[in-house]
């Protein structure tokens, strides 16, 4: 008896320095990494979330964009980072990806991070200069078949969420277009309004605004249903692509090893703040759909992307050195 008393008092004494940071937590400037460039729909999901994280804790939330190498670059400072939970990083569809297009990566998405929650999906949407003439996916096919190899898209970079709707686009459609990769959404898309690049495979959030403005045309959304923030688009699916879907999702994470009553602190707050009407209609009019799993769902649903998308990278070839 004596030594499971012994067992249980050295437990509680192991569990009050976790509790204690958790109670204090945050103390100080928390940053939250995201492996993109400015303006693209991580950059904005973040801003959003860490502007009301801000106002919940009275500590700073400072959005650090940390692009290059795929989104490799922004993954592995975070995964490296001090388990405190003052760096938190933005997951998403690229860190499953990733592990299959890459020969080695430096960090491990599944080992290396504390899923926090999955914030949410978004689309994707093709989009075309409002020179090129088609005004569907249908005539759209029909163009590209007419010319092949003369109309380039552009995407976010080789491998990259965009890059495989791309490929897959093309592979579904029989057609032959050029692949124009950039670092980042708004270099991809300053280049498509300015008709340097005549199609773009992109995010709902990031392009709905050129969509709205009526400087980029819309031909068809990459969902299985049309959404709310286009309701008049139809999907590819709908014309003749039949199973055709793609699209991202954008999550929270801390480095493996941040207490677990800072994980459910993070995930209770975060929850809370995408259920508010403000963000909601903000974010939901520019195509996101909310969900906010538990840290459990949202890791299990984390290594089973990583092997759908394994499967996909495989069959498009695509490769990075």
């Amino acid at each position: 008896m004596k030594w499971k008393s012994a067992l249980v008092f050295a437990a509680v004494l192991i569990a009050l320095p976790f509790a204690a940071a958790a109670q204090t937590y945050p103390a100080k400037t928390v940053r939250f990494i995201v492996p993109y460039t400015p303006g693209g729909a991580a950059d904005i999901l973040a801003r959003a979330v860490g502007a009301k994280l801000t106002e919940t804790w009275g500590q700073s939330v400072v959005v650090e964009n940390r692009a290059g190498a795929g989104t490799n670059l922004g993954s592995e400072i975070a995964a490296k980072s001090a388990p405190d939970g003052y760096v938190l990083f933005m997951p998403t569809i690229a860190n499953a990806i990733n592990p299959t297009l890459y020969p080695k990566l430096n960090y491990d998405p599944v080992k290396d991070f504390s899923y926090v929650t999955n914030i949410a999906k978004v689309p994707g949407i093709v989009v075309v200069h409002p020179s090129v003439p088609a005004k569907n996916i249908k005539e759209l096919i029909a163009l590209a078949k007419l010319h092949p190899n003369q109309l380039r898209h552009g995407s976010t970079g080789i491998g990259s969420p965009h890059h495989l709707a791309g490929e897959l686009f093309k592979t579904m459609a029989g057609v032959k277009m050029i692949h124009v990769p950039y670092k980042g959404a708004s270099g991809a898309l300053v280049d498509n309004v300015a008709g340097h690049i005549e199609v773009y495979f992109g995010a709902m959030v990031s392009v709905i605004p050129h969509v709205k403005s009526g400087r980029l045309r819309p031909l068809g959304v990459t969902s299985l249903k049309r959404t709310a923030a286009v309701p008049d688009v139809p999907t590819l699916d709908e014309q003749g692509l039949k199973g055709f879907e793609t699209g991202s999702w954008f999550g929270m994470a801390a480095p493996a090893g941040t207490p677990r009553e800072i994980i459910s602190k993070l995930h209770a707050d975060v929850v809370r703040i995408i259920k508010l009407p403000e963000v909601t209609e903000r974010i939901a009019s520019e195509g996101a759909d909310f969900v906010g799993n538990t840290p459990e769902e949202f890791g299990t649903f984390v290594k089973d992307e990583i092997v759908k998308w394994g499967k996909v990278v495989k069959m498009s070839g695509a490769k990075v050195d």
